[in-house]
């Protein structure tokens, strides 16, 4: 775990996989019969460090078993993208965060996000709630930048299709997922980052999800130093085989993945 004076952003992928995960249930393909810990993908998630503070985006439904690998003591604030399950229904499993500190969890979402939780999670924020509900603080974001423990996030707003969800930056650390469009004047935003994670779903085309090639090609024109792609699903291919043909700059993201910008 980051040390309390190191001021270096560590980012840990949690998950890179899509909404049903890889492998998928009942497949046969090579990707989900991979022996390869690189094809195993759990729901999309990531896990910043920095300063002491520990911060996620995203609990999806593995988010347990997610903080049991990574061994995570400490959690400071939930941040959401948007609100569809794969990226909200761990929700319930921050109540051991709640025991073992001894307080309440910070939530960080848009309104849309915020009240669409309150609608799948009613036992939570009910006034007669029982004594084993988590313990959330709800703080509600917009387009404007906000700080977590004196940290920084730049909200990117993006479309998967016609829902919107929200990208963030951190220092020189951009992370966006579930995008399957951004406008000119959000990439403004994004410009200048070491460190891009974009998601992209598979090889064609998709309604809701940037491809293989069209996340390829908008990182190309930013230019990071670094890029991965993330949430993942089956039909992009084998990570060794989908690597090797990618630019340099570029690689697929996978579970367990550490980076320190």
């Amino acid at each position: 775990m980051t040390t309390a004076n190191d001021n270096r952003l560590k980012v840990t992928f949690l998950g890179t996989g899509t909404s049903i995960g890889v492998p998928v249930i009942t497949c046969d393909c090579p990707v989900c019969q991979s022996s390869d810990p690189h094809d195993k993908r759990m729901r999309t998630s990531v896990m910043l460090e920095v300063n002491g503070f520990t911060f996620v985006i995203d609990c999806g439904p593995d988010f347990r078993i997610q903080m049991l690998r990574e061994n995570v003591n400490n959690l400071d604030a939930v941040i959401f993208t948007h609100e569809h399950r794969d990226h909200i229904a761990g929700l319930d499993d921050i109540r051991a965060f709640n025991y073992v500190l001894n307080k309440k969890i910070d939530i960080y979402g848009t309104r849309q996000v915020m009240e669409a939780i309150q609608t799948e999670f009613p036992y939570i924020f009910s006034e007669s709630r029982y004594f084993g509900a988590p313990q959330l603080t709800i703080h509600p974001i917009d387009e404007k930048p906000f700080t977590v423990r004196n940290i920084e996030f730049i909200p990117i707003k993006v479309l998967h299709e016609k829902l919107p969800v929200t990208g963030f930056r951190v220092g020189d650390f951009t992370y966006i997922t579930d995008a399957s469009f951004i406008s000119e004047k959000e990439l403004e935003k994004i410009k200048g980052s070491k460190v891009i994670v974009l998601n992209a779903l598979r090889n064609s085309r998709h309604v809701s999800h940037f491809s293989v090639g069209e996340a390829v090609d908008i990182l190309t024109k930013l230019n990071p130093e670094a890029a991965y792609l993330t949430h993942l699903s089956h039909f992009v291919g084998l990570h060794d085989e989908v690597n090797s043909k990618l630019p340099d700059f570029i690689r697929l993201a996978y579970d367990g993945l550490t980076l320190s910008i």
